[in-house]
C-alpha cells in the first residue's frame, strides 16, 4: 500500500512546515513501512541551519522517522483522530549529512507493541548510504 500526502494528511496532523514525509510504503501493516522525504533548497530551516552549507538537522530525520512511524500505527480507520507522541529516543546516531537534492527513505521496524505504546526501531538512507538511525517510542492518544 502507497499513501500520498493527502493520505498522509488525513493520517497525522502534520502541516507545512512541519510535515516531513512526503510518501510511505506499507510493507507490512503494524509492522514494517518505508517512508520517502524529498529534501529541497526550499525547506525553511535550510534559511538558518547553515546558510553557506545547508545541512537537514538531525532532529528532523528523527522527526521524519517519527512522522513514517504515525503513519503506520495510526493507518487503520478506527485509529483516526489519534496522535503518536513521542515517549523516548535511544541510540539515536548521525552518520551522514543531508544536503538539498537528496531523497530521504526511512526504514521503520516495530520492535515492541502492547496496547497504546510502541518501540521501533528507525533506519534514515540517503543514496550515500545510512544517514541516522535510533529507536523510538510512542505513546497512541486515546
Amino acid at each position: 500500500m502507497i499513501l500520498k500526502i493527502k493520505d498522509i494528511m488525513k493520517i497525522i496532523p502534520h502541516r507545512q512546515p512541519m510535515l516531513l514525509v512526503d510518501r510511505v510504503e506499507i510493507l507490512e501493516e503494524e509492522k514494517r513501512a518505508v517512508g520517502y522525504k524529498g529534501v529541497t533548497y526550499n525547506e525553511p530551516f535550510f534559511v538558518g541551519h547553515f546558510p553557506a552549507e545547508p545541512v537537514m538537522p538531525g532532529v528532523l530525520m528523527i522527526e521524519a522517522m517519527a512522522q513514517t512511524t504515525a503513519v503506520l500505527l495510526l493507518n487503520k480507520e478506527e485509529m483516526r483522530g489519534k496522535i503518536g507522541y513521542f515517549g523516548g529516543i535511544n541510540k539515536a546516531k548521525f552518520r551522514k549529512k543531508v544536503i538539498p537534492g537528496c531523497l530521504l527513505r526511512m526504514e521503520i521496524d516495530v520492535l515492541k507493541r502492547r496496547g497504546p505504546v510502541a518501540v521501533v526501531s528507525g533506519k534514515a538512507y540517503t543514496d550515500d548510504g545510512l544517514a541516522a538511525e535510533g529507536e523510538m517510542t510512542f505513546m497512541i492518544s486515546e
